[in-house]
């Protein structure tokens, strides 16, 4: 099917971005059942929505000229959930009206407000924005609804998830009654259904998500892991899959800020993208991507949406979604504009039922698989590594004469073996995971259980994740502190706002002996015993770090629920791993008031 019965200046922008045929989605808005109408759009993220809602609106912004009819007030207004996404809108839309004289007017947060109020104040034919500063510019004056034709509502369903329900409403009772109301979302819940009844009238129906949700360019996998391997089965889909870029989903900021510091510790060139961080550092955040500096970005939900990578080809849920609809959203990252995407849920074994409902529920066909071993990981770079050296090069002359150098020097096999190791060593290690059979978690277990640890007294610090605790850090305090070694300390629990750890029983009172001692002032960290040891909910104190035989700290067992929401604390720079703690002074006695 190719464009058809489109204004002349929009089909010529079509052709010059070579649109030869439209999306499903595209054609269907353009149908003459859906002109003049409004409409209840639902189709896969992706899936060619900006233009789609672009030509749906031209019958009602362009003139019998073929140009934008004059107005100093806007015509129509696009609402997205996101910074990110209002850009994004914007520059399709700017290619595709410009040629019609259209103005667009881009009113989103961490922009300059003034800036904005003067554009707008100079007349816009379109305006794109967020809630929130769209609201801001409506009660101060400087936007004027009362000529507007059109009203678009991109991704509805997050914007409603974002709580921006009043923001909505407010907006929409500014516009005139006739004006058509365009509403785009993935999905359809009960809040988006009775926003559609409030404000549409005998909107048309449009879907081109299919019986699979539209999940056709998306392969799903299911990896059950033990609740222990969690950052080990991430850095190994990584290495399996090497994407050019891949985003990692986490529940919580904290989580976020300790698998980004992991990953980059283990070489992998990552950002971080959370609440936490300014509108500056999520833009430096996401440059960094897009301009291949950075190949991994971790994300909460609510950071992650509205981004829109093309390179993007891998999605890891790291922590489960809440819900199907999550599970879409997180994965519709990838997969889009008809590219393949590949999305992967690591599933503790112990939820695995609770998975498989959910995938049911949402009609996902997974597979499920095991986490990729270091052999198979080998295999893969093995091949990757031959291709790219026998793909073709361009050379100059210093190329040539330096070759020459080195032939001289050494054989083929030697130069060939050299630059072999240079590209292995350049990637970050595969780890060894836990078989997932009863027999192979046994082992772990075993293996995980220390001589003279039997019987154990538990010590608290008033640190945790919080406070950016690590062990790398905590276990030399400790030592120092308590006069012992790195192996008479056993297990260590992280949570958010404190850490338990081991020692034998045997030189408890020694131990807390030498740790009154060693206070080193108000500057320190409180150490004390604790009768009870770390609370036993959701794996003992929070996130743990458990330690193995040899004394040496292992990695953190794995992003952990707690630890709370994604509220603002502490900015730090979105592609840098967290520093170390600063303790604060520490207060006696009762808070002062």
């Amino acid at each position: 099917m190719e464009f058809q019965n489109l204004p002349a200046l929009l089909a010529e922008a079509l052709a010059a971005r070579e649109y030869s045929a439209p999306t499903p989605v595209q054609a269907a808005v353009i149908q003459d059942e859906a002109k003049g109408r409004d409409l209840i759009v639902s189709a896969q993220t992706g899936s060619g929505k900006t233009v789609a809602f672009g030509l749906a609106m031209a019958d009602d912004l362009i003139g019998e000229d073929g140009r934008v009819v004059p107005s100093r007030e806007p015509l129509a207004l696009i609402i997205a959930p996101t910074r990110e996404l209002a850009l994004q809108v914007s520059r399709e839309l700017i290619w595709l009206y410009g040629p019609t004289g259209a103005r667009i007017a881009t009113c989103v947060g961490g922009m300059d407000a003034s800036k904005e109020r003067r554009q707008l104040n100079h007349g816009a034919h379109i305006v794109v924005g967020t809630p929130g500063r769209l609201r801001d510019h409506l009660e101060r004056g400087a936007l004027d609804l009362s000529a507007l034709r059109a009203a678009v509502l991109d991704e509805a369903d997050e914007m409603l998830d974002m709580g921006f329900r009043d923001d909505l409403e407010h907006i929409l009772d500014a516009t005139p009654n006739e004006r058509r109301t365009l509403l785009f979302s993935a999905t359809m819940p009960k809040p988006i259904v009775a926003l559609a009844r409030r404000y549409q009238t005998d909107a048309l129906r449009i879907s081109t998500v299919g019986e699979d949700r539209g999940h056709g360019d998306i392969a799903y996998q299911a990896v059950t892991i033990s609740p222990s391997d969690t950052e080990h089965a991430v850095i190994n889909l990584l290495r399996f899959h090497e994407a050019e870029t891949a985003i990692l989903f986490c529940a919580t900021r904290d989580n976020v800020r300790h698998l980004h510091a992991t990953l980059v510790e283990r070489g992998f060139s990552a950002v971080a993208l959370s609440g936490e961080h300014s509108q500056s550092e999520r833009n430096h955040a996401l440059q960094a991507l897009r301009d291949r500096r950075a190949r991994v970005c971790v994300a909460t939900d609510v950071a992650a949406r509205g981004i829109d990578l093309p390179t993007l080809s891998l999605v890891i849920h790291v922590e489960l979604p809440r819900d199907a609809e999550a599970l879409q959203h997180r994965s519709g990252r990838t997969g889009r504009a008809g590219k393949k995407g590949t999305a992967v849920l690591l599933v503790p074994y112990p939820r695995r039922r609770r998975v498989e409902m959910m995938l049911k529920g949402a009609r996902i066909n997974a597979e499920w698989i095991e986490a990729p071993t270091p052999e198979a990981i080998r295999a893969n770079d093995r091949e990757r590594l031959l291709a790219a050296l026998l793909a073709p090069v361009e050379t100059d002359e210093e190329d040539a004469a330096l070759a020459e150098r080195l032939l001289a020097e050494k054989t083929p096999q030697e130069i060939a073996a050299a630059l072999v190791h240079a590209h292995r060593a350049a990637m970050p290690q595969p780890e060894e995971m836990i078989e997932q059979t009863p027999d192979g978690r046994r082992a772990a277990q075993q293996e995980r259980h220390r001589p003279g640890f039997d019987d154990i007294a538990w010590f608290h610090m008033d640190i945790g994740r919080r406070q950016n605790a690590d062990p790398r850090w905590i276990l030399p305090l400790i030592c120092r502190r308590g006069h012992i070694t790195k192996n008479e300390i056993g297990a260590i629990r992280i949570g958010p706002n404190e850490t338990f750890f081991q020692v034998p029983s045997a030189i408890a009172s020694k131990f807390a002996a030498a740790i009154a001692r060693t206070h080193e002032g108000d500057e320190d960290v409180n150490i004390e015993p604790s009768r009870d040891g770390p609370p036993q909910h959701g794996g003992g104190g929070g996130g743990g770090a458990p330690r193995h035989g040899g004394g040496r700290p292992s990695h953190h067992s794995g992003p952990r629920p707690q630890g709370g929401d994604d509220r603002p604390r502490r900015r730090q720079d979105p592609s840098r791993p967290a520093g170390p703690y600063k303790a604060k002074p520490h207060r006696k006695g009762p808070p002062q008031r």
